[in-house]
């Protein structure tokens, strides 16, 4: 993880929204409500870089703003008790340090608090935003290509596996992207004549399971779909690779050291 990127881009996030103006009249601190799905020791390397970055343009936490942290420790089905929680305590904007699920659930919450999302894949398609030109309502900030790159890591598995005829595609049940993050690559899958194994998974204790249903059906190697529920478990997921003698390859960089093949 490049840290210094990281920075820039939740510095950048928070330059696109400035601090609603009752805030500024009144003189009062701003506060931030910063909703996560993973757990302050998984985020910290993503949370310092957040704060770095607030000190780059002049916010001090503790001195002239204040944060509110809620963590849903990837326990998701507490992401819409923690998000009313934060609309509770009446914070001026909530970053959303996730995925769709995560700025959906502050969006339920909220209508009128501006929220930040930081790395949604498909903000327009999960129903984030009207489009990327113009967002409308009360959500803005960064998307990613992973939707996009989804064709070009099943190219990457085949080019290490030439022979490569079947892959299992581990994917979450919940995900608002699952549906265009398939479309996007069985495309690529019937190009390149490998036919997709998808797995649909609720939990992370599925995962067993889920490479038992891959093995089963003799795939040749493993990819994942985008989902909070990946992140905390990518070690495991590399193992089980590792033990099943199946190249994998993930959508960010960081799994590489935890022992994923690609990113």
């Amino acid at each position: 993880m490049d840290k210094t990127i990281t920075r820039r881009a939740f510095c950048s996030m928070l330059l696109a929204l400035p601090f609603p103006a009752q805030a500024q009249q009144t003189k009062r601190s701003p506060r931030i409500g910063f909703l996560s799905s993973s757990s302050p020791s998984a985020f910290a390397a993503y949370a310092d870089a957040f704060r770095q970055g607030l000190r780059d343009v002049g916010y001090v936490e503790g001195k002239n703003m204040f944060i509110e942290y809620r963590y849903a420790e990837e326990k998701l089905d507490r992401l819409p008790e923690l998000a009313a929680e934060l609309v509770q305590l009446k914070v001026d904007i909530i970053v959303a340090a996730g995925g769709a699920t995560l700025v959906l659930a502050a969006k339920k919450a909220t209508e009128t608090i501006p929220i930040v999302m930081t790395n949604s894949a498909d903000p327009v398609g999960s129903g984030l935003v009207a489009s990327l030109a113009q967002p409308g309502g009360n959500v803005t900030g960064l998307s990613t290509l992973n939707l996009e790159l989804g064709d070009k890591r099943l190219e990457l598995l085949k080019e290490v596996v030439p022979k490569l005829s079947r892959v299992g595609v581990l994917g979450g049940a919940d995900s608002p992207g699952y549906d265009r993050q398939m479309k996007e690559i069985e495309t690529a899958g019937k190009a390149l004549r490998v036919r997709l194994l998808p797995v649909k998974m609720r939990e992370a204790d599925d995962l067993k399971s889920a490479f038992a249903k891959i093995t089963k059906e003799r795939a040749g190697a493993v990819m994942t779909l985008i989902h909070p529920m990946f992140s905390p478990i990518r070690r495991q997921i590399a193992e089980l690779a590792i033990k099943h003698r199946l190249p994998s390859i993930y959508h960010q960089p960081e799994a590489v050291e935890n022992g994923i093949l690609m990113a």
